[in-house]
């Protein structure tokens, strides 16, 4: 179902007045927004497990950058270094799995689009120390919302964020992963081109 024009209008002229000045404060709202959702699940059910840690984990790695695997073309360039915190508690069990917040950071070396991000992961880890993590969350992006010859034209300067990631634990604290994401902002503006990175990190686990 399409939206009404004059609710088209207002998310163009939002787009317009919210700015790099802006971002901080959008990703804190996506935090406190992911923290609350989390608690909610952590006072329904029983604790994933004892956590005294804060901080769960950290991941860094590089990234290719505008990689066209769902946004289907590409027009930027350089690699992404990437780094994510990810907390500890609140926590909770889903489906044989656990469910976590994230903070983190990809940085384009050519100056494209760089982007902050926050939101819920999903993690299930087997005997062997492979795992997989899924995840929704929020990005903010210094890149264009539009009429832009050389760099993706987003829409919106907050977009939804989905990450895929499988890796292998090698030790108790260390592991490796392929981490693919991408972010758009589901058509809710105009236009919506998306973003996509995929590349290698080092984890490390405490």
């Amino acid at each position: 179902m399409s939206l009404p024009l004059n609710w088209l209008h207002r998310i163009k002229r939002y787009n317009g007045i919210l700015g790099l000045n802006q971002i901080a404060s959008a990703v804190i709202f996506s935090i406190l927004v992911n923290l609350s959702t989390c608690q909610a699940i952590y006072a329904e059910q029983k604790p994933a497990q004892q956590n005294h840690n804060w901080l769960y984990g950290i991941r860094t790695g590089i990234l290719a950058h505008d990689v066209p695997i769902w946004s289907l073309s590409r027009q930027e360039g350089g690699v992404d270094f990437n780094a994510e915190f990810i907390f500890g508690f609140p926590n909770s069990r889903l489906f044989s799995g656990v469910v976590r917040t994230n903070l983190g950071l990809s940085l384009n070396t050519q100056g494209d689009t760089s982007k902050v991000y926050s939101g819920l992961l999903w993690e299930y880890i087997w005997d062997s120390g492979l795992f997989l993590n899924l995840g929704l969350g929020l990005a903010a992006h210094d890149g264009e919302l539009q009429n832009s010859d050389d760099k993706k034209e987003l829409g919106s300067r907050l977009l939804f964020r989905i990450p895929i990631e499988i890796g292998l634990f090698f030790t108790r604290h260390q592991g490796v992963s392929i981490m693919f994401d991408h972010v758009s902002n589901a058509y809710l503006a105009d236009p919506n081109e998306g973003l996509d990175t995929i590349g290698f990190r080092y984890i490390y686990r405490f």
